[in-house]
């Protein structure tokens, strides 16, 4: 099911860093997120829910571009 807030997400596993791009075209840098977190949102029925209790909130990140 896509997502009505997320657009597309991406882990890079060398620097455990979770990059999500929202429907509102913004872009951010989750740093230090465990492997197991991207795995369980790849496989989570609605990634945005996911992202909110699991993510946001919980983990340094920094906005990327900037608009």
């Amino acid at each position: 099911m896509p997502s009505t807030s997320i657009r597309y997400f991406k882990y890079n596993e060398d620097q455990k860093i979770l990059t999500v791009t929202f429907t509102t075209d913004k872009t951010y840098k989750y740093k230090n997120v465990p492997q197991k977190i991207y795995s369980e949102m790849k496989n989570a029925f609605s990634k945005g829910r996911f992202f909110n209790f699991n993510i946001r909130d919980k983990y340094e990140y920094e906005k990327v571009g900037d608009d």
